[in-house]
C-alpha cells in the first residue's frame, strides 16, 4: 500500500456498540496534508468514529477508505501495518507514570521495531524538540504541568512518523495560553510532516477557529457538514448557526413547585 498520501473517506459510514447505532451513514472526505477538524455536542459521535478510523470497532455498514483501500477488507498483515502508522494523542495524554518522559515517548518504538537504545532516544530526542520538550527527557509524569503532559502525548503520537494523526480533545482542560500552544504545536506538525492527515476530535470553537482546514460535523450520528472551515462559517443551517454561535437549546422548567412546606422545612435544616 503507497504511504505518499493517505486521504480518509467514509462511504455510508454506520457503526456502534452491540446493537445501538451511533454513527448513521456518514458520508465524508478527511484529505491527507490538511488539519481536519470533527466537530459536534457531546453524545453526538465523534469518539465512536474516532474509534472507527483507528480500527477498534467495524463498521455496521458501510466502510472507511484509507489511501484508497478499504480498511476492514485488508488481510490482516495490512491491517495491522496502516495501524502502526497511526498516532493517537489521548486527551489526557495517557503517559504512564512509572516510566521517564524519554521511556514514555519512545515505548512505540521499542515496542515495534529493533532500534538501538541509543537510536530511540536520539529519536524521542528530536520529537520532544518538535514540542519543546527536549530537556526534559528524564523527567517523570508527575513532574510536569498538564499542558507539557499533553505536548509529551503528541510527541509521542508522532515518534513513529504516522501517515494519521489522530487527536482527542486535545485542547481540554488547559487554560487559553496553554491551548494556544497546542493549535500552534498542531500548524507546526501539519508544517512538518506536509503529507500527514491530521484529524482533531474537538468541541473547542476558537481552537477550531485556528487549525482547521476541513471541519466534518456531525449532529445525533450524522454528517451534518464535510467541508472547508469557510463553507461552514456560512453555512445558513439552523444547526450549524447555533452550534458556532453557542446558542442553548431551551430548557423546560419543573412543572411542579417544590412547595412551601417542603422549601420551609428545608431552610430549618440549612439554619
Amino acid at each position: 500500500m503507497s504511504t505518499t498520501t493517505w486521504d480518509i473517506e467514509l462511504h455510508n459510514l454506520s457503526g456502534g456498540y452491540n446493537q445501538t447505532r451511533i454513527l448513521k451513514g456518514i458520508n465524508g472526505s478527511l484529505p491527507a496534508g490538511k488539519i481536519s477538524v470533527i466537530l459536534g455536542g457531546s453524545g453526538c459521535g465523534k469518539s465512536t468514529l474516532l474509534r472507527h478510523i483507528l480500527g477498534l470497532n467495524r463498521p455496521m455498514e458501510g466502510s472507511i477508505r484509507i489511501g484508497g483501500h478499504d480498511f476492514f477488507t485488508l488481510d490482516k498483515s495490512q491491517f495491522r501495518k496502516i495501524r502502526r502508522r497511526m498516532g493517537v494523542l489521548f486527551q489526557d495524554g495517557a503517559l504512564l507514570g512509572s516510566l521517564t518522559l524519554g521511556e514514555n515517548v519512545g515505548l512505540p518504538l521499542a515496542e515495534h521495531t529493533k532500534l538501538p537504545k541509543e537510536t530511540i532516544r536520539k529519536i524521542v530526542l528530536h520529537k520532544l524538540g518538535l514540542v519543546g520538550l527536549a530537556e526534559y527527557i528524564d523527567y517523570y509524569p508527575n513532574e510536569l504541568s498538564g499542558g507539557m503532559r499533553k505536548r509529551a502525548g503528541l510527541a509521542r503520537a508522532i515518534v513513529m512518523d504516522p501517515q494519521i494523526l489522530l487527536c482527542d480533545e486535545p485542547t481540554s482542560g488547559l487554560d487559553p495560553i496553554n491551548a494556544a500552544e497546542m493549535d500552534q504545536l498542531l500548524l507546526s506538525m501539519k508544517k512538518h510532516f506536509p503529507s500527514m492527515s491530521i484529524i482533531v476530535v474537538s468541541h473547542d470553537l476558537e481552537s477550531l477557529n485556528h487549525i482547521a482546514d476541513n471541519v466534518l460535523v456531525i449532529n445525533k450520528g450524522q454528517a451534518a457538514y464535510c467541508g472547508d472551515l469557510e463553507g461552514l462559517q456560512n453555512s445558513d443551517d439552523p444547526y450549524l448557526k447555533q452550534l458556532l454561535s453557542r446558542q442553548p437549546n431551551n430548557i423546560e422548567q419543573p412543572a411542579v413547585s417544590l412547595g412551601a412546606d417542603i422549601q420551609a422545612e428545608l431552610s430549618n435544616w440549612l439554619r
